[in-house]
Parts: structure tokens; sequence; C-alpha cells
């Protein structure tokens, strides 16, 4: 058993990745100082605007460059981890989604590329990014607590999280999903409803951080492993602190221990 403290920090990346390495900074520090262990940041965090074109791939930086390099600063003098959506050098004319988890010696514990894109409510994301692997399995410890790494769009299938939290996969205890959730017509109410499924389905800690207005919704969200929600936030930017428990998982799962009783395996597609 054990217990991460996570703060989520919802606000709008800019297009300048400077500025934004100096808001994750803020963030981290404030993070520390209320007692958390890691800190998540939305999706596009490196790099932000309100369409998706050819500035994200000239301004995306290998993991090596000088966006990556400041978050394994900022871990280090901070003393907290990190997960912070950049967008990362890719082949060709597109970049990749990325989500970089750093532990706060400043080491890489983990790199998911999106695999969902979304090509989806009149975006088309595939356009120029480059889709991640989907075998990947992004689950890293820390402290104790194994965290598991989805991206925006990958909620809309229930099977990401499920491979992420399934005993013989990731066995994660938490999952956090950085988005840009695109604000319109119902959307708050997938995001949430999504978020809870999600929790509820595999009785995992669920971390949802969106970005805020003017293009995303913020909506950020801890929720338990029953779907209630621990911490909750609106539109406007700021931090989330919660802790997550795996005692609570626990006792969750001895009350209703429906990853153990379903009867259904997650593949692969080609």
């Amino acid at each position: 058993m054990g217990t991460l403290t996570i703060a989520a920090a919802q606000f709008a990346p800019v297009d300048d990745p400077t500025a934004n390495l100096e808001t994750v900074r803020a963030a981290a520090v404030d993070a520390a100082a209320r007692g958390a262990d890691l800190l998540v940041t939305p999706e596009y965090t490196s790099y932000f605007t309100a369409e998706i074109d050819d500035r994200f791939v000239a301004a995306a930086e290998p993991l090596g460059g000088p966006f990556v390099s400041g978050l394994q600063t900022i871990a280090r003098d901070t003393g907290i981890a990190l997960v912070v959506g950049v967008a990362e050098t890719g082949s060709g004319d597109r970049f990749r989604n990325t989500l970089v988890a750093v532990l706060p010696d400043g080491s890489i514990a983990a790199a998911y590329r999106k695999v969902h894109l979304y090509d989806a409510f009149g975006s088309r994301e595939s356009d120029h990014i480059e889709s991640g692997d989907p075998a990947q399995l992004p689950v890293f410890e820390l402290g104790g607590v194994r965290v598991g790494l989805e991206t925006c769009y990958d909620l809309r299938f229930p099977e990401v999280t499920r491979r992420l939290a399934a005993p013989e996969h990731g066995a994660a205890d938490v999952v956090v999903l950085p988005a840009e959730w695109v604000r319109g017509p119902g959307k708050e109410h997938h995001w949430r409803t999504l978020l809870t499924a999600r929790a509820i389905e595999n009785t995992v800690w669920v971390v949802g951080v969106g970005q805020t207005p003017p293009v995303g919704i913020g909506g950020s969200v801890v929720l338990d492993p029953s779907g209630v929600a621990v911490a909750a936030a609106g539109a406007v930017p700021g931090m989330l602190v919660a802790t997550v428990d795996t005692a609570v998982t626990d006792a969750v799962r001895q009350t209703n221990p429906s990853l153990s009783l379903r009867r259904y395996e997650v593949t692969l597609r080609d």
C-alpha cells in the first residue's frame, strides 16, 4: 500500500516555450510548497496555438532539447516529479504529441506518444501529428505508487485505461490524463462522464488535467476508484492537490471486484 500526493495545474499554454516553462516552474514551486510528490500539467504545455498546424512542427523539440532539459532542472530544483505534455520532434512534416514523466532526480521515467489522434469534431490532428505505437504501456513507479499515462482523446477509448490498470498489463494505481479538451456543446459533460466511467469500471484513481479557456474547458478533477471526485476545478487557471491512497483502492475492489470478474481481454488491432 502507498500514497502519492498529486498536484494538477490547469492553465492555457501559449506559443512561447520559454514562457510555458516558467509557468511550469511556478506551478512546481507552488505544488512542492503544498506537499505534492507529483505535478501534472495539460496537453501541449510546451507549445500551443488554437490551430494545430506547421507552427507546432517548427516548435517541436527532441526529448534532449531545451524544454525537457528545463523540466529536468525544475524537477531537481523542487524535488517533485512532473508529467508534462510536450511537442516532440517527429519524422518528416509531423511532430509527436508526447507526455514526459520526469522523476525528482531529473531522470526521464517514461515518454508516452499519443496513440489516438483527434480526428473528430471537425479537427484532424493526424494531418500534423505522428501517432504513437499502440503497444506502448506507459506506467512508471513513484513512491511505491504506479502511475499510468494517457492523453486527451485516448479517454474516449476505454481499452486504453483498461490496459493501464489491468493487473496483467500496467497494474497502474492511478491514471493521469493531460488534455486540451476543446470547448463545445456538451463537451464538459463528455469529459467528466468519461473520466468518471474510467475510474469506476477499472476501480482506479483518475486525474484529468485540462487546458483552460479560451480553447479548453478546464475542469480538472481527481476521482477515487469508486468515481467520487475528491477535488475538482472550474474553468479558471489554478491548481488542485489531492492524495491518492492505494488502501482506498483495495477497499473499493473488495466491494466491487470488477477487474477480477471480467471475462474479456484487451488486444491490439493491426
